[in-house]
């Protein structure tokens, strides 16, 4: 005989799809949300007393590198999945650069596989382009869709060549989404700058221009196919400039936190704890990255979380890998933005969980509305704490936020209607499901 399970969550203030709020009662069965209302009278198996906190729809973060299989010692998937649930992401989307690539329908089966038994919250996995594996991007399932690495990699992921990236957006009419930094520039830049040691330059190797470069490239053949378009991490003014004139229906952005809130000043500070690709800009691009996320020029949030361990970040640039941790911070990071005024919670749910669902045809997330998947997160508003290195549950053991003060952490995390997280404390029972895509 089947039996069911169900949650309450009682008195928390519920942000509704319209946006607005309601303080009330949200009731779970089987993973599903079947009631939202100002009182409900039943009871459940297990209650949850949310006065003074606030409910969201479970994070969705579009844009992680796990590093399982083949580079454990700085992340894996158990360890990840931790950090998401203890940061109020419930679902992930995660990089085909491990070791094996992610090209094949056999190497995607494995991460689903090793997901399945380690994963606290929701997986997905990108399947990778080459130059050689074209019949895989049109058949390997399921995945969110292909990415393309056009710069900021090297060996097989790099894919430069316009004619091959041509042949890559001519065939098939799943989304493609791009790293675009342009190889040809950094190469070019690198030479100019060789011989400094200091990982502020890094910023100016791969450089504004290198991105816009690669960002044209991809609309253009984008516009030729009217192929779905994914642009990662923007990270430019100058990039989101061209997409305000000249972006497509079809065509979607997102950007991290840490490009929105860190700029080239941060070098000084937390040093190469601050590289990554692309790199940290200038204040002037905080500012209009701001402006077109507020304006729907870009979608929605990823974090790129990319952990290296502290020795590997430690050695002398170029040496050092680029790369920071973000699943644990993402969240509390945009809320704090929120409750200051740059934004508000309803949008800031919107970019971090409902867009992102709806981009990628992610079917019954990113809403608490009856029938949606219970993937929840009760913050609290009130309150504000420090990041705490000590407190990082990712491996690496770091975060380029330590010592930031922060609201909206996460008190509890649900996913799929099971408690993950609950007053700094993890099930490690859990296990999250594989998510499933081009529902329509």
């Amino acid at each position: 005989m089947l039996t069911t399970s169900s949650l309450l969550i009682r008195g928390a203030r519920v942000l509704l799809p319209n946006g607005e709020f309601l303080v009330g009662d949200v009731q779970i069965c089987d993973g599903k949300i079947v009631r939202v209302a100002p009182s409900i009278a039943e009871s459940g198996d297990r209650e949850i007393d949310a006065k003074g906190l606030t409910l969201l729809p479970g994070v969705i973060d579009p844009q992680v590198h796990f590093r399982e299989p083949g580079l454990e010692h700085k992340e894996d998937l158990f360890t990840a999945s931790c950090a998401c649930a203890k940061g109020g992401v419930t679902s992930f989307l995660e990089m085909p650069n491990t070791r094996p690539l992610t090209t094949t329908q056999a190497a995607l089966d494995d991460k689903l596989s090793r997901a399945g038994e380690k994963c606290l919250v929701n997986y997905g996995f990108f399947i990778g382009a080459t130059a050689e594996n074209l019949p895989d991007l049109l058949t390997a399932n399921p995945t969110p869709g292909i990415k393309v690495f056009m710069g900021s990699m090297h060996g097989q992921l790099l894919v430069d060549g316009e004619t091959t990236l041509e042949a890559i957006f001519a065939k098939g009419d799943r989304l493609i989404a791009v790293h675009a930094e342009d190889q040809a520039r950094i190469n070019q830049r690198r030479q100019e700058f060789a011989g400094i040691s200091d990982v502020a330059v890094h910023s100016q190797i791969q450089d504004n221009q290198a991105a816009l470069l690669a960002t044209q490239l991809a609309l253009k053949l984008s516009n030729k196919y009217h192929r779905r378009l994914h642009i990662l991490h923007l990270s430019t003014g100058d990039e989101a400039e061209f997409l305000r004139q000249e972006k497509p229906s079809w065509v979607t952005a997102e950007v991290t936190p840490q490009h929105l809130l860190l700029n080239t000043s941060a070098y000084e500070k937390i040093g190469s704890l601050a590289q990554m690709n692309p790199p940290l800009r200038e204040p002037r691009d905080n500012e209009i990255l701001w402006q077109a996320l507020l304006d729907g020029v870009i979608d929605f949030i990823a974090t790129d979380h990319a952990p290296h361990t502290l020795a590997e970040k430690a050695q002398d640039y170029p040496n050092t890998p680029s790369g920071m941790p973000g699943v644990e911070t993402s969240l509390p990071l945009m809320l704090t933005q929120a409750v200051e005024g740059r934004c508000t919670v309803a949008e800031v749910a919107n970019w971090m969980s409902a867009a992102v669902a709806k981009a990628y045809k992610i079917p019954n997330k990113g809403s608490i509305s009856p029938g949606f998947d219970a993937d929840l997160v009760l913050v609290d508003l009130d309150n504000y704490r420090p990041v705490v290195r000590e407190e990082m549950v990712t491996k690496c053991g770091w975060s380029p936020f330590e010592g930031w003060s922060l609201t909206g952490w996460p008190v509890v995390t649900v996913v799929g209607g099971k408690v993950v997280f609950e007053n700094g404390k993890l099930d490690t029972n859990v296990r999250g499901e594989a998510l499933t895509f081009d529902a329509e």
